[in-house]
């Protein structure tokens, strides 16, 4: 049975829409209020709420209101768990095809040699 960790699964719905990837790239380069995440994505300031809801709930972004504005920030570190969980799987797969190489060679006929 496959491990299953809902944390991660988060993580991966909320990277899977090009509009929250838009926003964690933004704030990669430092906060940002939420109308400065909104100013250049084609939608309302309402939908940029939703998709930030998502981010925060996922883990990989914070809000802090201070007066009428509230700012983001990106938090990596959920993003070294998903890291860690690609990684693990592609030095799993990288394994198996190292093997099946070396399985293929062993066996190649005597005329293709």
């Amino acid at each position: 049975m496959l491990q299953q960790s809902p944390a991660l699964d988060h993580v991966f719905h909320a990277l899977s829409d090009p509009a929250r990837r838009g926003m964690l790239e933004r704030l990669s380069r430092g906060p940002a209020s939420v109308s400065q995440l909104a100013e250049p994505l084609p939608m309302s300031l309402s939908a940029v709420v939703q998709h930030l809801s998502v981010l925060e709930g996922a883990g990989l972004v914070k809000t802090e209101k201070v007066g009428r504005v509230r700012t983001c920030t990106l938090d990596t570190s959920v993003l070294t768990q998903a890291e860690k969980w690609i990684n693990d799987r592609r030095t799993f797969w990288e394994g198996r095809l190292d093997a099946l190489g070396a399985f293929l060679a062993e066996t190649k006929p005597a005329d293709e040699a």
